[in-house]
């Protein structure tokens, strides 16, 4: 198959990457194209844009960057089209994933998103447009599930990617202690 996969910044691409590696696993012809960073590469993506080349924080600092964002956007739906997916997956990222998710869906493209924007932080109302361009919601907290849920929006709880991140940190020069009995918090 055929994967077209957008994430915005080097969370998405940390993510990206192990989703990637999942995607050659389960489907060894897997052919990605992607938006995303340099472990989303290593992991067997065709990098098209760099994350560092997306990451405009603030109003000032998009307002100054729309044309640069406007043309990103035409960038990636032309390239979509070229590229010819058979699914298009979004990682977080909502400002910039939701209207390239509105054109996906629109063209006929399967839509899938890994990690749900924080809708029910802020923003709430972006669950319509959701419902109108996902397919697939796939999230990562498990109180998330609940929350699609009142909306009639079928989601599969996966999990936190960064469960199975630390889980492979063991010989870290400062090791997350084991303490019987008691939860650790990662910041």
């Amino acid at each position: 198959m055929k994967y077209y996969i957008i994430a915005g910044e080097a969370s998405g691409d940390l993510h990206g990457s192990r989703l990637i590696q999942a995607i050659k696993k389960n489907d060894e012809g897997a052919d990605v194209r992607a938006w995303g960073g340099d472990k989303m590469e290593a992991a067997g993506a065709k990098l098209i844009k760099h994350y560092r080349d997306l990451a405009f924080m603030g109003f000032a600092e998009v307002i100054s960057n729309l044309p640069t964002i406007m043309a990103n956007m035409r960038f990636c739906k032309s390239d979509i089209t070229s590229f010819n997916p058979d699914v298009v997956i979004f990682i977080d990222y909502p400002g910039f994933n939701l209207p390239i998710a509105k054109f996906a869906k629109a063209k006929g493209y399967k839509t899938a998103y890994y990690i749900s924007p924080q809708i029910w932080a802020w923003k709430e109302k972006r669950i319509h447009t959701i419902k109108r361009v996902v397919d697939k919601m796939m999230v990562i907290l498990p109180f998330e599930k609940n929350f699609y849920e009142k909306w009639n929006f079928a989601v599969d709880y996966v999990g936190h990617p960064l469960m199975q991140v630390l889980a492979t940190q063991k010989n870290l020069p400062h090791p997350i202690p084991e303490i019987e009995g008691q939860n650790i918090i990662a910041l």
